[in-house]
This record gives C-alpha cells, sequence and structure tokens, in this order.
C-alpha cells in the first residue's frame, strides 16, 4: 500500500530528463550522477536555500546558482549535506547554474552528486531558469498530448473487439497488444477464462503472482450460514484494482463490475503513462461482456427451470421467460477457411445472445442454441450477426420448441450449405398441406422405410434430406454436414440402392421430398 503521507504526483506525466538533455536550445549537459534512462522529471522548482529539504515534494529537477554557497564550503561536508538532502526528499535530478556566482561548477559539489547518486546538470549562463522550467511543461504537454492519443486510440481499437463474434479473446488481445504484455480473465472461482499476449519475465512466476494478486480484488463472503445458524453470506468489500511488481513485470488485477468475481489481470514489461487508463477501458467492456444479460430477471428464469424439472409442461414455464411465441436459433461462429471454423465459448456465446435479444443460450459443442422470444408474427426481424453463419426456426408456441429445434438445425445446415449469413426455416403453404395429415405421415414412413430400417437410417435420412434441399450438390451437402464430399457421395449411392430408384428422375425427387418434410 502506498505511504498515505508521501506526496500526490501531478496529473500530467513525467518527462523523461534524457528529452530535457536533448533540447539543443537549452544547451544542458549531465557532468555527474548515473546516467539512467529511467530518471523522469515531474517540475522544475528554483531555490537558494541551504536545506531544500522542506520545500520539495520529490521527482523535482531543483535549479540553484549556488547563492547559498558559502566561501569555504570546499573544504567542509556543506556540499555532501546539501545534496543528501535533496535526495532525502525525493530530488530527481539537480541544475547549476554558471554565472553569475560561480563561473563554474564546484568541484565538490560534482563529487557529492556521484557519491549520492544525484544527475547533476550544468545550466550555461546564456539559459534561463524560467527557460528551464519552459521546456519542462511543454515536454510535458507534448506528453500528455501522446498518452492522450494514445488512449484514445486504444479506447477505439478495444471497443471494436468487443463488438466482434469473439468479443473476449478479441478484447483480451487488443489489451496485451496495447499495454505490450500480457492480460487474462479469470473466473470467480479463479480458473483462467481465457488470456492473450506474452507473459514477461518468469512465465511461471508472473502467472502464480497474478492469480494470487487476483484474490485481492475479488469480493469474498462472510457471515456464511452453518448449520446451526441462519442468515445469508455477505460480500466482503474488496479494493477495486490492486498492483504488484514481481520478477520485473508489472502486475495490474481489475474487479469487473458486475460484482460476479471476475478479475482482469494485465502484466506488462513496463508501466508507461496511459496504461492504467486503458487496462480500465478493457475492465469496464469486460464487465458489459461477462454481465448476465437482463430480459427477464434471473429469479424468474430460475423458477421456470425448477418448474420445468419437477415436471410442468414447457408452455407452463413460456410466461416466465418472457413471452408465448418463439423462435429458436442455431449458430456457428465463422472461422478463416468457412463458416463454423471453430468452437464459441461460453461467455462469447452470451454476447450472441445479447445480440439477438435474450440470455437462454446452450453452447452444444460448435453450436450455439438461442431461444428468442418472437416480438412479432415474423421471425424475419431476427438479422444476421457479423462473424455466425445463422439458421432460423419458424416462431412457435412453447409445446413446439423441439419442432423449432429441428427447424433451426436444418436451416443452419443449408445456411452452411449454400454459404449464407442467415437463413429461416420456410413457412409458407405448399401442396403436401392438401393432403390429411395421418396419411401423408403414413405415407412418408412406407417411402423411407427401406433406409430407417438400416443402422446407418439417421444418417442416410439427413444426408439425403440437406442433398436435395441444396439441389442436389456434393460440395455443398458435404459442408452442410461438415463431412468428406466422398461420404456424401457414398450415402446418396447406398439411398438410391436401398429405395431402388433413380436420384436423378425429378419425381422421384419430388415424392422423397414429399417424405421428408413429414420426417423429424
Amino acid at each position: 500500500m502506498p505511504d498515505p503521507a508521501a506526496p500526490a504526483a501531478p496529473p500530467t506525466p513525467p518527462v523523461p530528463l534524457a528529452a530535457l538533455l536533448a533540447r539543443e536550445d537549452l544547451g544542458l549537459s549531465q557532468i555527474a550522477g548515473p546516467e539512467d534512462a529511467a530518471t523522469v522529471i515531474h517540475w522544475a522548482h528554483t531555490s537558494e536555500m541551504a536545506d531544500p529539504y522542506p520545500y520539495l515534494l520529490g521527482g523535482e529537477l531543483l535549479l540553484t546558482a549556488g547563492v547559498h554557497i558559502p566561501e569555504a564550503a570546499g573544504s567542509g561536508t556543506y556540499f555532501d549535506d546539501y545534496v543528501s538532502r535533496i535526495v532525502e526528499a525525493g530530488g530527481a535530478a539537480l541544475g547549476f547554474g554558471v554565472a553569475p556566482v560561480h563561473d563554474s561548477v564546484p568541484r565538490a559539489l560534482v563529487a557529492a552528486c556521484d557519491h549520492y547518486g544525484l544527475p547533476l546538470l550544468e545550466v550555461p549562463p546564456r539559459t534561463t531558469f524560467s527557460g528551464v522550467a519552459r521546456a519542462v511543461w511543454q515536454l510535458m504537454a507534448q506528453a500528455r498530448h501522446t498518452e492522450l492519443r494514445r488512449v484514445t486510440e486504444a479506447q477505439q481499437s478495444l471497443s471494436a473487439a468487443a463488438a466482434r463474434p469473439d468479443p473476449v479473446p478479441s478484447v483480451l488481445r487488443q489489451l496485451a497488444q496495447r499495454v505490450g504484455g500480457w492480460a487474462a480473465l479469470y473466473a470467480p472461482d479463479g480458473a483462467e477464462v481465457a488470456a492473450a499476449g506474452r507473459m514477461p519475465g518468469a512465465g511461471a512466476e508472473v502467472g502464480g503472482a497474478m492469480a494470487e494478486l487476483a484474490t485481492v480484488v475479488r469480493p469474498t463472503t462472510k457471515g456464511t450460514p452453518g448449520p446451526t445458524t441462519t442468515g445469508t453470506a455477505t460480500p466482503t468489500p474488496a479494493p477495486s484494482s490492486a498492483t504488484d511488481t514481481v520478477a520485473g513485470a508489472h502486475l495490474a488485477a481489475y474487479a469487473l463490475g458486475t460484482g460476479r468475481g471476475f478479475v482482469l489481470g494485465v502484466a506488462a514489461p513496463r508501466r508507461d503513462p496511459g496504461d492504467h487508463t486503458i487496462a480500465s477501458v478493457g475492465a469496464v467492456l469486460l464487465s458489459l461482456l461477462t454481465d448476465e444479460h437482463q430480459s427477464g430477471t434471473g429469479a424468474a428464469r430460475s423458477s421456470a427451470l425448477v418448474r420445468l424439472l419437477l415436471g410442468a409442461a414447457p408452455r407452463e414455464v413460456a410466461p416466465l421467460l418472457g413471452g408465448e411465441r418463439w423462435v429458436v436459433v442455431h449458430a456457428r461462429p465463422d472461422g478463416p477457411d468457412r463458416p463454423g471454423g471453430h468452437a464459441p465459448d461460453a461467455v462469447t456465446a452470451s454476447a450472441l445472445g445479447a445480440a439477438l435479444g435474450s440470455p437462454l443460450v446452450d453452447v452444444d459443442g460448435d453450436v450455439v442454441r438461442v431461444l428468442v422470444p418472437a416480438t412479432s408474427a415474423d421471425d424475419r426481424e431476427l438479422s444476421a450477426q457479423p462473424g455466425w453463419t445463422c439458421g432460423v426456426s419458424a416462431p412457435v408456441g412453447p409445446h413446439e420448441w423441439p419442432t423449432a429445434d429441428t427447424q433451426a438445425a436444418r436451416a443452419l445446415s443449408r445456411a452452411r450449405g449454400t454459404r449464407t449469413p442467415l437463413v429461416h426455416h420456410g413457412e409458407r403453404p405448399v401442396l403436401a398441406d392438401l393432403v390429411p395429415a395421418t396419411e401423408a405421415a403414413g405415407h412418408a414412413r412406407t417411402v423411407l422405410a427401406p433406409l430407417t430400417a438400416t443402422p446407418a437410417g439417421p444418417a442416410l435420412t439427413e444426408t439425403l434430406r440437406t442433398w436435395l434441399s441444396l439441389h442436389g450438390s456434393w460440395d455443398r451437402t458435404a459442408v452442410a454436414l461438415s463431412v468428406h464430399r466422398n461420404t456424401v457421395r457414398q450415402r446418396i449411392a447406398r439411398c438410391a440402392t436401398l429405395l431402388e430408384t433413380d436420384l436423378d428422375a425429378p419425381d422421384v425427387r419430388m415424392e422423397l421430398w414429399f417424405a421428408l418434410r413429414l420426417t423429424p
């Protein structure tokens, strides 16, 4: 924890001493003390006091013309006392003005600065102290402008990353790039959900220290009820952020604003101005991404789940979830080579649900299923989502949710086969509707019996359905089913053999499509 008595640094970024020495108009030169590129100046101050300690806050370039130096100072401990007090006060450097009092910098002062490690600058006669101070503030203004521009650019790139189909990994990658280090999201149980960038220093040591630092800002509970007590657990206040330095790596942990225990960890090889602000922007975005999307209360959803588990019918719990009419959306994230190229994580799936307007999300392998309340009779209000390939069912009542799930799956399959971002299940009246349902279903079972009677029946039926829906395209059917095109050819050939018919005949295809439409 910082010393409460220590003075706060000014709101402006510090100026590297090397930048001040590089100003040719000043003509400053360092004649003693360490030449460290990490030395920075927070402000410039002029004083002719023999003991400037009471008037320094720390981080100053102290300017003096040596008016306070007595004539016999070189033979005693005056300069050692003077320099040690500046160092004790936290002074960053000492500037000694040559003329009008002294023609050169006293050798004893040079020796004392070397001994105590205080950079000593010689200020030539042509350079005024006010000119040095003005140069310091000019450099501070430039640094502040650079910092603000860097923060603004980082904020824009982080916001753009949050809008990507994989928002959490994208934000972490962008944050790691902006701070030149590593960023990670920790779950409430301390597990690492996602990470990006390169860990600075000793990876294992820094990683362990980062996980431990995350516990400092993670809310804990106290007053947890025991077997003989009553009451509820209450959160123990925790700081919103914490920092540490381990093995040369600068660590920072930020509690995300959801209050659910998620923590952002950032590790960088250095700590530049603006890093805290950039990380704070990332923390805000991750707070929004990890927060539970509230289209209905969590209590209502919990109640609906309990009722379903205890045997209630879907139509009874649907009002608790937000509506009477619903659509089911099946979605797969687009990969670099083809649609559906990588499996989504839970947070990315939740972000998709938020974009579609529903928190009812399920990750099933590489497919995300979302149950969305239909805001009107027209489910086509749902639009394509960047980075996703989606299939949407027709609006249905709760008792038809399984049917809608099948419709969405088939629509997604067609979307992938045709490389279309969004495909809706068609609900237009068709000629088959003129046949009584019982007779149509019986005919469909009879036509498809040779396929369904075999062990490979489900795979053959689905392949035939997809192949017909894609007008007999081998390649698009293979994409839709995630199989090799030769597998499609073998299955269709097997279907033709079992059905003892010519699948190239239009009448045959029409009859089979009629039967497949009535088959779950």
